[in-house]
């Protein structure tokens, strides 16, 4: 298959000086032209990655009105193209009107072909970089998302999301089982967004949030003069929720005397307010979720074993972002979107440093410390890319593997790198093939070895 090269476009004049520059990027397919007219029809037709514009064109070559003009419509027309702007015309003055009006960088004539080169070949690499940061944060946009609004490309969250939709029109309790950020608020609200409830309220309660003797109050609530401070009746997040869902998150932080009263709902469907002896009839399904293991609070007698059952008819396991391969770009390329609109509209994507160690990172914080990471970057950020530094990320570090079996950890190693750069070329055989420095053929051998589907 013919290899496809980056497209450079050279805006000179001079027949000679074309030739030369022609010559000089050979790993270039290089486009020429030696006027505005022939220059913006190959821009509209080829795209051009990066283009070489010398100010003095005709019928202006003594000067540097028609090449400004030019510039203006490369910017207008295309103006994620990195336009190089030579000329030897108050070479000081040129330049500063030249970034300007958008181009990438100046260069004084007379031309040096390698010092021209260097600068070539560093706009083309910002070209790609800003090219992929563009691609995904268009994916995470246009459709890389699960349960409506799930960011993700990971087999591993789709199938979670794909239970959770299986799930959602019945009347099952569902427990998320998961560590803190791995979104599973947002899963649950998929859930309710997905059932034939979605039309009614959604409420969230964050049982490690509230105090005790404020917790059955706010799950049940209490009539006018109840307790010190009751000034009026107040329905509870339950009755809140009829005809919808509720979301007890960190459902392991309920003391074990108000888990006899939720008990008593779940099997019963009343509730009683605090201060109050009437049993109302309430039809409000139960999501919950805990990073907590529950089977242990339950041998240790903190947690009942009955209403564990009562809450845990279906159980979802949701991975960590690190167990997710690929998800951390697409996540993060999402966020720096989303904030640079409203923080930082200069920022554009990341560097390639930054994608290296939002790759390598371990993300013990999960989505949550990733998305907080992320918006402090793009706060911070002096340049148009965000790197490692303003993302405050280590170099990464050679990962340690636990497994003694080396058979097994390389197969690991191997698979969570292969998944990686599936994701990070959509697919993508031969893209793949090359990022991983191996052939299609082997590619295609270790996908069938692994069971991976590309």
């Amino acid at each position: 298959m013919t290899e496809i090269r980056p497209k450079l476009l050279v805006i000179e004049d001079d027949a000679g000086l074309q030739a030369q520059l022609k010559w000089a990027y050979e790993d270039f397919d290089v486009l020429v032209a030696g006027d505005r007219t022939g220059a913006l029809a190959l821009l509209r037709a080829e795209t051009p990655d990066v283009v070489t514009l010398d100010l003095g064109l005709p019928p202006d070559p003594d000067g540097t009105s028609e090449g400004f003009a030019l510039l203006d419509e490369i910017m207008s027309l295309k103006p994620d193209t990195k336009v190089i702007v030579a000329s030897g015309h108050g070479a000081r003055e040129s330049a500063l009107q030249a970034i300007a009006r958008g181009a990438y960088d100046f260069y004084q004539k007379p031309v040096d072909i390698d010092a021209l080169g260097l600068i070539v070949r560093r706009a083309l690499q910002l070209h790609k970089l800003e090219d992929e940061n563009r691609r995904l944060a268009g994916k995470a946009e246009k459709g890389e998302t699960v349960l409506g609004r799930m960011i993700t490309a990971a087999p591993e969250m789709i199938r979670v999301a794909r239970t959770i939709e299986r799930v959602a029109n019945t009347n099952v309790s569902v427990m998320l089982l998961g560590a803190s950020g791995t979104g599973k608020e947002l899963l649950a609200r998929g859930l309710h967004e997905a059932s034939d409830r979605a039309k009614g309220a959604f409420v969230a309660i964050n049982c490690a949030a509230i105090p005790e003797n404020l917790l059955e109050s706010e799950l049940f609530g209490h009539e006018k003069g109840a307790f010190t401070g009751a000034v009026k009746t107040t329905q509870g997040k339950i009755e809140q929720a009829a005809g919808g869902t509720l979301f007890l998150d960190e459902v392991g932080d309920i003391p074990l005397q108000l888990q006899v009263k939720l008990l008593r709902f779940l099997q019963e469907r009343v509730i009683e307010r605090v201060g109050s002896r009437e049993a109302i009839a309430v039809d409000t399904r139960i999501v919950c979720a805990t990073h907590q293991d529950l089977e242990a609070m339950i041998a240790d007698g903190r947690f009942r074993e009955d209403l564990f059952y009562r809450l845990a008819e279906i159980v979802v396991k949701i991975p960590s972002l690190a167990e997710r391969p690929g998800d951390a770009a697409l996540l993060a390329k999402a966020f720096l979107h989303r904030f640079a609109q409203e923080m930082n509209p200069r920022v554009r994507g990341f560097a390639a440093d930054a994608l290296a160690a939002i790759d390598a990172w371990g993300w013990p914080g999960n989505v949550r410390e990733l998305e907080n990471r992320v918006k402090r970057a793009v706060i911070m950020a002096d340049e148009k890319l965000v790197n490692a530094t303003d993302l405050d990320l280590a170099e990464p570090n050679a990962q340690v593997m636990n497994a003694l079996n080396l058979k097994t950890a390389r197969e690991q190693a191997d698979r969570k790198v292969i998944r990686h750069a599936l994701a990070r070329s959509e697919g993508n055989i031969s893209s793949t093939a090359k990022m991983l420095g191996i052939s299609r053929p082997t590619l295609y051998d270790l996908l069938k070895q692994y069971d991976l589907q590309p």
